[in-house]
C-alpha cells in the first residue's frame, strides 16, 4: 500500500542543495547564556545569517564554541540635526483628552493633525504624548532629526512591566521595539528603548515635520514617567489565578500585590484590580461563528503554498541494510509522513476540480527531532515571499521555520506539533492543547448550565489540582479513608431539574464500577451524564460494561470527530479508490490541513485576517484560532462527542 505512496514522492519532490561561500566571515567566540538574537545584534547580521553558516547552532548553543559571522561593510552613518527651524506648536496630550477637543481647541483638520502625527493612525493618542500642531505656513517636508538611540539591559528580577513603568511606556511599544522579549526576557540582554540602531540596510529617508522642541529627542525622565502613569480597573474573570493574572499585565505577583494588597489574601471573582493604563487589557474572547468558505479571489492572482514534509530521502537512499519495502514497514514516522502527503494530494486535486488559482510546491524537510534543513531550503527557494508555510512536523523545527520567517510575516501552519515551546506572532498550532480541549469540556457543561461533580482518583493530583484551580464551581466528590468512592456522598451532590455531570478521572476499575452503578440507580430521580476528560484505556476493558456506558451516554472531548456525513464519505470513497486503502487519521489530517489552507488563501484576504475573522470545518477537524497573549495562534477547535444508546458516537449539541 505504502509504495504507491513513496512512488509518488520520489517524483513529486523539489531538492535543493546549498553552498555557504565561508569568504569574508569573521568568527565569534559563545559566551555563557549568549543567543543568536544578542550575536546578530552585536554584529548588525540577522540570525538567519548566522544560522546559513553555522547550521548545527540550531541545535543550541554551546560555551567556547565558535561561529562564523558573515562581515558586513557599513559606512559609518552620522546623525545630522536639520537646521531649518521651523515655527511648529505642540501639545502634550492629558488625561481623558480625546483627538477631536484637540483639533478644536488649535483649529486644525483630523486629517492634518494625523498627517503631521503618523503614529495616531494606527496606535492613537496616549497621555504624555508630544503632537506636533501643524502650522498653515509649515513646509510639508523636511529634513529628519535623527534620534538617539536609548539602551537598557536587563537586570536580575526586571520584568517587561518595571522596564516599561521606568521609561513611561507600553509594554506594547518595548515589545515593538524588542520583538525577541515577545515570549521571554533574558538577564542580560540589551534592549532598545527609544530610537532606531542604524542597520546595513539601504538608508531610508523620512519625511516628517521638524519639531523644534527639546522633548522630542531629549533621555525618558523616569520620574515624570511615573507621575503620569494612569490606572485602569480589572474585573477579575472566571479560572484567573494570581499566575495567570501577572502573565497577562507582564507584572511579577509582587508587583501586583503590591498595586492591589487584598491580592495577598487570594484571587476572587469579580474583584476589582488597579492595573496601570501603559498595559492593554485583552478584550473577552468570543466565540467564533462556523463559515463554509468559497473560491472568492480573482483568477489571476495566484497564490503561493508550500509545504515541508519530512521524507528524508537522503537518509533512505544510504540506507544499505534495510530495503525500501522493509523500511515501509519498519518506519512509523515515514508512514506517517506518507499518509499525511497522501491526504495532501487529495486536497490539492480537490481545488484544481473547484477552479482555486495556487503554486503549490513540496519540499523535504528532512528533519529528525532536533535538525532539519529549512533554513537552507527557505534561502535557495525565497519562501520568504510564500503566502503560506505548511510545516515541517516537529515542534523545534516547525519553530525555527516561524523565526526565519517572522519578519516577512509568512504564516506557518504547524500540522502535528502541539502548543508548547516558544511563540511567534506568525505561527498556527493547528492542534489544539491539551488545557484547551480540557477547558472546552467544562465550558459545554457550563454552557448547558449543568451541576458539576468530580469525581477524581486521589493518584491524580495534577488533574485535582487543575480543576480546582481553573473551575471553582466544580463540586469535588469525597473519597472515602481508603480512596475509594462514597456514593452516599456523590448521591447527596446531585441537583434535580438539572443536568447532574460526573467528572471522573480514575484507572481503577472497582471505582469506574462504583460510580457507574450510583450514577444508574440515581437515574429514576436525576438527570445524570458521565464525563472523562482524557483517554481512559479501562472503559475499554471487558471488565466494564459498554452498553452502560452508552446508557450513561458517556461524553469526552476531542480533536477529531467520526464523520458520517455525505461529504466525508465522497472523500473515504474517493481516497480509497486512489490508494487503495482506507485514509489513516493522518492522510485525513493532511486533507483536513491543505485543503483549508488553500480555502483561505482564496478568500481575497491575508491568512492572519482568515484567522481572526473565521472559523472552518474540515472531514475530521476544526479550525478555530485565536491569538494567543504570548504570540501566534492556537486552535480553540474542539468536538464534544458522546456514546449514544445506539451504540454510535455522536457530536453533542
Amino acid at each position: 500500500m505504502m509504495k504507491y505512496f513513496f512512488a509518488i514522492c520520489i517524483m513529486g519532490l523539489l531538492f535543493n542543495y546549498s553552498v555557504f561561500s565561508q569568504e569574508k566571515n569573521i568568527t565569534h567566540k559563545v559566551e555563557k547564556g549568549e543567543t543568536i538574537s544578542q550575536i546578530a545584534i552585536k554584529y548588525n547580521v540577522t540570525p538567519f545569517d548566522i544560522y546559513q553558516l553555522n547550521p548545527d547552532a540550531q541545535n543550541g548553543l554551546k560555551p567556547n564554541s565558535v561561529l562564523l559571522i558573515p562581515k558586513k561593510v557599513n559606512k559609518q552613518k552620522v546623525a545630522v540635526q536639520a537646521k531649518v527651524i521651523v515655527k511648529t506648536a505642540t501639545h502634550e496630550v492629558a488625561p481623558k483628552e480625546t483627538l477631536y477637543g484637540i483639533e478644536k481647541k488649535y483649529n486644525v483638520s483630523d486629517e492634518d493633525l494625523k498627517k503631521a502625527n503618523p503614529t495616531l493612525e494606527k496606535e492613537g493618542l496616549r497621555i504624555g504624548q508630544i503632537l506636533v500642531i501643524p502650522s498653515k505656513n509649515s513646509p510639508k517636508t523636511t529634513s529628519v532629526i535623527q534620534e538617539k538611540v536609548i539602551y537598557h539591559e536587563v537586570l536580575p528580577k526586571e520584568t517587561k512591566y518595571s522596564i516599561a513603568k521606568k521609561y513611561g511606556i507600553t509594554i506594547a511599544e518595548l515589545e515593538k521595539k524588542n520583538p525577541e522579549i515577545v515570549s521571554n526576557l533574558p538577564v542580560g540582554y540589551k534592549l532598545i528603548i527609544k530610537g532606531n540602531p542604524e542597520t546595513s540596510g539601504p538608508k531610508v529617508e523620512k519625511t516628517i515635520p521638524v519639531v523644534e522642541s527639546k522633548k522630542e529627542i531629549a533621555k525618558p525622565n523616569p520620574v515624570k514617567a511615573v507621575a503620569t502613569v494612569n490606572y485602569l480597573n480589572y474585573e477579575v474573570k472566571p479560572k484567573e489565578t494570581l499566575y495567570s493574572l501577572s502573565k497577562m499585565f507582564g507584572m511579577t505577583q509582587e508587583e501586583l500585590i503590591s498595586l492591589n494588597p487584598a491580592l495577598s489574601q487570594g484571587v476572587v471573582e469579580g474583584m476589582i484590580l488597579k492595573v496601570p493604563g501603559t498595559i492593554a487589557v485583552p478584550a473577552v474572547e468570543s466565540k467564533k461563528e462556523y463559515a463554509v468558505l468559497s473560491k472568492k479571489m480573482g483568477g489571476n492572482d495566484r497564490k503561493k503554498l508550500v509545504l515541508l514534509l519530512p521524507f528524508n530521502m537522503p537518509k533512505i537512499e544510504g540506507d544499505t541494510v534495510n530495503s525500501t519495502a522493509m523500511r515501509l514497514k519498519k518506519d512509523k514516522f515515514l508512514n506517517m509522513t506518507l499518509d499525511f502527503y497522501a491526504g495532501a494530494l487529495m486536497a490539492i486535486d480537490s481545488a484544481k476540480q473547484i477552479g482555486l488559482s495556487l503554486d503549490v510546491k513540496i519540499y523535504d524537510s528532512q528533519e529528525t527531532k532536533n535538525t532539519s534543513n529549512v533554513a537552507s531550503i527557505i534561502k535557495e527557494n525565497n519562501l520568504e515571499n510564500a503566502d503560506a508555510v505548511v510545516g515541517p512536523f516537529y515542534l523545534t523545527n516547525v519553530e525555527k521555520t516561524a523565526e526565519l520567517l517572522n519578519v516577512n510575516q509568512v504564516p506557518v501552519i504547524s500540522p502535528l506539533s502541539k502548543d508548547l515551546g516558544n511563540s511567534f506572532s506568525n505561527l498556527y498550532q493547528t492542534i489544539p492543547t491539551v488545557t484547551v480541549v480540557k477547558n472546552a469540556m467544562f465550558d459545554y457543561m457550563r454552557a448547558k448550565g449543568g451541576n458539576m461533580i468530580a469525581v477524581v482518583d486521589k493518584k491524580k493530583e495534577s488533574m485535582i489540582q487543575f480543576i480546582k484551580e481553573n473551575h471553582k464551581d466544580v463540586k469535588f466528590s469525597v473519597l472515602t479513608e481508603n480512596g475509594g468512592l462514597s456514593p452516599e456522598n456523590l448521591k447527596s451532590l446531585f441537583v434535580k431539574d438539572k443536568m447532574n455531570y460526573v467528572v471522573m478521572e480514575t484507572g481503577n476499575t472497582g471505582m469506574i464500577k462504583s460510580t457507574m452503578a450510583t450514577m444508574m440507580g440515581a437515574m429514576a430521580t436525576y438527570k445524570v451524564q458521565l464525563v472523562i476528560l482524557e483517554p481512559n484505556e479501562t472503559l475499554d476493558t471487558d471488565e466494564i460494561n459498554f452498553v452502560n456506558l452508552t446508557k450513561l451516554k458517556l461524553m469526552y472531548p476531542s480533536v477529531t470527530r467520526e464523520n458520517e456525513s455525505p461529504e466525508a464519505l465522497i472523500f473515504e470513497k474517493e481516497f480509497k479508490k486512489k490508494n487503495k486503502i482506507s485514509p489513516s487519521a493522518f492522510a485525513t489530517r493532511g486533507f483536513d490541513i491543505t485543503f483549508d489552507t488553500m480555502m483561505r488563501l482564496s478568500q481575497g484576504k491575508k491568512y492572519e485576517e482568515t484567522a481572526d475573522a473565521m472559523a472552518t470545518e474540515q472531514v475530521d477537524n476544526k479550525f478555530e484560532y485565536y491569538k494567543k497573549e504570548e504570540g501566534g495562534y492556537t486552535n480553540k477547535g474542539v468536538y464534544i462527542l458522546y456514546y449514544d444508546t445506539d451504540l454510535s458516537i455522536k457530536e453533542a449539541k
